[in-house]
């Protein structure tokens, strides 16, 4: 596997549903091990190599650099709380403290960030490491930190990196993780020091998995090989504004500018409504310089191997760019117990082993001018500071926003440049040389034109391909073929990580407000809270404007200025929301704001709502009752387990006449069921069994081999058809995508695909043929009646015919794999480095979300990566839980010792004040000048 940051999890095991690339990177190391394993290898490690790495706790170290003391107190789980009397001390403890449990992790991620993984694990990630050095994020990170960010920033990283540096000073492989030990027998590799570049970098690695409607854009052009435009728009329905509410409801836009809440065009352009895009560009895809370009045969393949490549890459914090999702929300003091607000956060990421968050406290013993910082909650082992947390005065929490911040070009290529605006201008060219594990050194070329890099030099496939493309006559001649480039605010250097210092030092929602302006890329949901008893929202980030009618959904024409981005929507015309009347603010990725009410097109791919209205009504239903909410009950709708989609449809899986009495016993589990989808539920599993088997029968098959699941193969009917054929007609194709990331998934876009279907009842997407035994279906009910025999056998298969001993836990499972080597590693190193399963509650777009991928299996695949709710009443009563531990370190007592506390929805104490800090603590190590 490659060096994943964040390893998922949905597959189960001996299916691994990656490219052959990939199941070769490691099998020099893999051969080594066979050689030298065995029993006395294996007593070796468990020993002496497993222990070399523990972290020293107590007593004290000396650190050159630091001028003054500093103590690092931890907790009964590991986690560490620093005390220092300096900025530039409390960083550099901050950055060793770090490296002491996460090293491995750290150095997996820059490498990951400058493109150098095959440094680590050799030539099987030659590819990979092509890819990310025409993304290019190491460089324009140092560009960053050379010309964007402040002094004091920088002087921040530098203490940072200092701290890493002198945790590394004379040690060796085995001393810094168990995996160096392993990588060792393969390769002479040896950590190098850590840079303030490194830090930074990994900004950009956070922003790719959070860089918005990408895949959609692909997806939308991928359907066309077989789907037409009225189709593509049935699988994309517009936003229920009015059913799930936006974000902003009683923003202060109008104080801003006269045009808020008006609607109309700017500049900025507005959503199509009706599957239009630039120059009356229909979902198929004919521009207005009268070129197809996503509804040709050349640019299906060019899309499909751009998005084989995508889901190759390594992931930084979610899935590829699929599935990212978050709940945060705050309620103000009226409505709680303590009377001052309650803040709760739980952001959706892949699971990861170790967790991609790590948990801190930094404090200065006197905040002044020389120590500004008393601030603890989520970091990232790799980079100072805390992302998401509080501070004696405020607290913030984040979600993906989902705002379109890229764009996808089809580029004419010539021998010397690429056209644009009828004239030829020359590449922006730079020379990448990558060194090789074990291996030769390999130079590439990356080339740039006006919009980005072009990505589709980085396969000989999709250079193939481009040179064949077929485009309409109106179209420029082919000449030496398309390419693919890519628009990204991230590919521009950006102060984010000024902003993180910032928000970590602000005391009120002004200085808040201030430091979110900075937060350029990823664009986030934060939310707020402070002491004195305000709540607020505020979408920050670098979001691009196009031209009238042109919304950015689909790939554009390079060749045409037209589509261009024309600017940035400004900062103080971002929607914001500060102590709104309802005393509750809510964002789990539904639209920001409503269409009708913003001039600017901030995406037109949101999640739809599904969570967001859960946990709204949840919310509701306390106040409108009369109750007062308190930190617990934070905590229990963050674990609500009900699923949407059972309240719409078991109604009617109710009416369905069932002979076969095998069947008519599952639709029984349904009787009586309160939608919730608990892990020891037979009729969660049954019902979700049910929803899989739907979505197959009525979109799975009738989907493009470029969006269904690897290695399904299907007899699928004629293009331009959702309409059962004539056995005769039926083509075969077998999928190509890795079952994490293919279609449908089953989220809440899926959700509302359905609903909107419900009363069609002869819709063709309801019609399928028979299979085997299976009947046809003509109408919705036939369909469901199939979907609810399919699910029974198919259960019967999974977990046996005596449904009293199905549950849907039993389906859906969490394994927690390293990072690295605990995926395509040996077998017993797998078994030394991984854990699990954990049998889940949750679902699919609920508000305990342990998604899974209805086109690929139960298993989970994202999860909430880490839960926490901060009482503004009192700081010290406020709660927390990671996935994982605090270590990175296999066998440390704190690799895993908040998973099953995780798992079952508890949380943590989460100390702040000294005096909590001092009653909780475990181990103290003073570090000394």
């Amino acid at each position: 596997m490659p060096p994943n940051t964040t390893a998922s999890t949905g597959q189960q095991p001996g299916k691994s549903g990656r490219k052959k690339g990939r199941k070769a990177r490691l099998v020099v190391f893999v051969l080594v091990l066979a050689i030298i394993g065995g029993v006395a290898y294996g007593a070796y490690w468990s020993i002496s190599t497993v222990r070399a790495s523990f972290p020293q706790t107590t007593g004290s170290i000396t650190l050159e650099g630091l001028s003054g003391e500093v103590e690092v107190k931890r907790d009964g789980y590991g986690i560490p709380q620093i005390y220092a009397s300096t900025d530039e001390d409390l960083f550099m403890a901050q950055g060793f403290v770090q490296a002491q449990d996460r090293f491995y992790e750290m150095d997996v991620r820059r490498h990951m960030t400058s493109g150098r993984l095959s440094e680590m694990f050799g030539k099987g990630q030659i590819d990979n490491d092509e890819f990310l050095r025409t993304l290019g994020w190491h460089r324009i990170a140092k560009k960053e930190y050379d010309s964007k960010l402040s002094d004091e920033t920088k002087k921040y990283l530098q203490a940072y990196s200092k701290g890493v540096n002198a945790y590394l000073e004379g040690k060796e492989g085995k001393e810094l993780s168990l995996e160096y030990a392993a990588l060792g027998f393969a390769n002479d590799y040896k950590p190098a020091e850590w840079t303030p570049v490194d830090s930074v970098a990994w900004l950009k690695a956070m922003a790719w998995d959070l860089r918005g409607n990408m895949e959609d854009e692909i997806d939308r052009a991928l359907l066309t090989s077989r789907l037409g435009p009225k189709q593509i728009k049935d699988l994309y329905p517009q936003y229920p504004y009015d059913r799930n509410k936006a974000i902003v409801q009683e923003g202060q836009l109008d104080e801003l500018t006269g045009t808020f809440g008006q609607g109309g065009q700017t500049a900025g352009g507005s959503a199509s409504t009706d599957g239009t895009a630039a120059g009356g560009t229909t979902a198929s895809g004919t521009g207005a310089a009268g070129t197809s370009t996503s509804g040709t045969s050349g640019l299906q393949s060019q899309l499909s191997g751009l998005y084989g490549v995508l889901e190759d890459l390594p992931t930084a914090v979610g899935v590829n760019g699929n599935g990212i999702g978050s709940n945060s929300w705050v309620v103000s003091g009226d409505h709680t117990i303590s009377g001052k607000p309650l803040l709760a956060n739980d952001p959706h990421l892949s699971a990861s082993l170790p967790s991609v968050w790590y948990q801190m406290g930094l404090h200065c013993r006197s905040v002044s001018d020389k120590c500004q910082y008393d601030v603890t909650g989520y970091t990232f082992a790799g980079m100072p500071g805390v992302i998401i947390g509080h501070n004696k005065n405020i607290s913030w929490g984040m979600t993906n926003s989902g705002v379109d911040v890229t764009d996808l070009y089809l580029e004419k290529l010539t021998g010397t440049g690429y056209l644009y605006d009828n004239k030829v201008k020359p590449f922006t060219t730079r020379e990448e040389t990558i060194n090789v594990a074990g291996g030769d050194s390999k130079t590439i070329v990356v080339r740039e034109t006006n919009n980005g890099p072009l990505l589709s030099d980085r396969s000989d496939e999709l250079v193939r391909v481009g040179k064949k493309a077929e485009v309409d006559t109106s179209a420029p001649d082919r000449g030496d073929g398309y390419g693919i480039s890519l628009r990204w605010t991230a590919l521009d250097p950006g102060t984010s990580m000024d902003a993180v210092f910032a928000m970590n030092k602000a005391a009120d929602w002004d200085d808040f407000r201030a430091a979110a302006a900075l937060f350029e890329v990823p664009s986030q949901n934060l939310i707020y809270a402070d002491t004195e008893g305000h709540i607020g929202y505020t979408l920050p980030g670098k979001i691009p404007t196009r031209a009238e009618g042109v919304d950015g959904s689909i790939p554009q024409p390079g060749w045409n200025s037209k589509y261009r981005w024309t600017g940035y929507i400004p900062q103080n015309e971002l929607p914001f929301e500060l102590d709104p009347a309802r005393g509750y603010i809510v964002t789990a990725n539904q639209a920001v704001i409503d269409k009708d009410k913003y001039p600017y097109t901030l995406t037109t791919d949101w999640g739809y709502g599904t969570r967001s209205q859960r946990i709204t009504s949840l919310i509701k239903s306390k106040i409108d009752g009369g109750g007062k909410i308190s930190t617990d009950d934070m905590r229990q709708m963050q674990l609500d387990n009900s699923s949407e989609i059972a309240k719409l449809l078991v109604p009617q899986l109710l009416k369905i006449d069932i002979a076969d009495p095998d069947v008519r016993e599952a639709q029984k589990l349904l009787e009586g069921w309160d939608y919730t989808q608990d892990a020891d539920s037979a009729a969660a599993a049954y019902f979700n069994a049910v929803w899989r088997n739907i979505l197959k029968l009525a979109f799975g098959h009738k989907l493009p081999k470029e969006v269904r699941v690897k290695g399904q193969c299907l007899w699928v009917d004629p293009i331009n058809t959702t309409g059962p054929a004539d056995e005769a007609e039926k083509v075969r194709e077998c999928g190509q995508r890795d079952a994490e990331q293919a279609q449908p998934d089953g989220g809440d876009r899926w959700f509302e695909v359905v609903r909107t279907l419900m009363d069609d009842e002869d819709s063709d997407w309801w019609k399928t043929p028979r299979s085997g035994t299976r009947p046809k279906a003509e109408n919705r009910d036939q369909l469901f009646k199939r979907a609810m025999i399919d699910a029974r056998w198919e259960l019967t298969a999974k977990l046996g015919k005596d449904i009293e001993t199905w549950n849907w836990g039993r389906l859906h499972r969490l394994f927690l794999k390293n990072q690295t080597l605990g995926t395509e590693g040996p077998g017993f190193l797998q078994y030394v480095l991984n854990r699990g399963p954990w049998k889940l509650s949750g679902g699919e777009a609920t508000v305990n979300a342990t998604g899974w991928n209805a086109a690929g299996g139960y298993g989970v695949v994202w999860v909430p990566s880490m839960r926490m709710v901060v009482n503004l009443g009192d700081l010290d009563k406020s709660k927390w839980i990671n996935l994982t531990g605090a270590s990175g370190h296999a066998y440390s007592a704190h690799y895993t010792d908040q998973t099953d506390k995780w798992a079952d929805g508890e949380l943590l104490d989460w100390s702040f004040s000294k005096s909590a800090v001092d009653k909780s603590t475990s181990d103290t190590l003073v570090l000394q000048p």
